[in-house]
């Protein structure tokens, strides 16, 4: 019998070569030969699944945000407390293990990547921001959020704060390891969040 091939799977497989390349020789060295070569399987093969190197670097980016959409979707539909999912949803927007720390820097890459090519993706670039709003938003309709803050400014400066703590972890991963950025975020939440419990 013919060995059956999952094709999902091994794109999926492709796609994970293509983070592994981007983290070790950068985009610059994300060829379709070197992604072929990493991912185990002929050119033509790889041409098989995807015709051009933009159309893979695509799927690759889009396989990372359906993998962190997928994990924050879990969050959302636990019964922890709403607090506690708004600061477990925008831990996964953030570098705090290897896994993730792999999926950042290759999202960035990506993204640097498209502006330098004088592309504007606001589907990729602007992923995180409408999820940052729903999060304020979600804090608001549970009463957690202090009711003086305007809402538009605190989405601004939430944005600018995972933001900067997943930029300033890949570059100084020693300084601002996951327990610090844990830290950080929650002082955040705190300077944000109403003391006083919903009734």
């Amino acid at each position: 019998m013919p060995k059956i091939v999952d094709h999902s799977e091994r794109k999926s497989n492709i796609a994970e070569a293509t983070w592994r390349v981007i983290i070790h020789q950068g985009i610059k060295g994300a060829t379709v030969r070197n992604i072929a070569a990493e991912a185990g399987v002929s050119l033509g093969a790889l041409r098989h699944y995807f015709s051009t190197q933009h159309e893979l670097l695509v799927f690759a980016m889009n396989l990372v945000k359906e993998r962190v959409t997928a994990r924050i979707v879990d969050i959302m539909q636990t019964d922890l407390p709403p607090r506690e999912q708004v600061a477990r949803v925008l831990l996964e927007l953030l570098p705090t293990d290897d896994g993730s720390m792999a999926e950042m820097e290759v999202w960035f890459a990506f993204i640097f990547h498209l502006k330098s090519a004088g592309e504007h993706n606001d589907e990729h670039h602007d992923a995180i921001y409408p999820l940052i709003i729903q999060l304020i938003d979600y804090l608001d309709q549970h009463e957690l959020l202090r009711q003086e803050l305007d809402k538009d400014s605190e989405a601004e400066r939430l944005y600018a704060v995972v933001d900067g703590l997943a930029l300033h972890a890949m570059l100084e991963p020693e300084r601002l390891n996951s327990q610090r950025m844990i830290r950080v975020l929650n002082v955040h939440l705190d300077s944000i969040c109403s003391s006083a419990k919903p009734q």
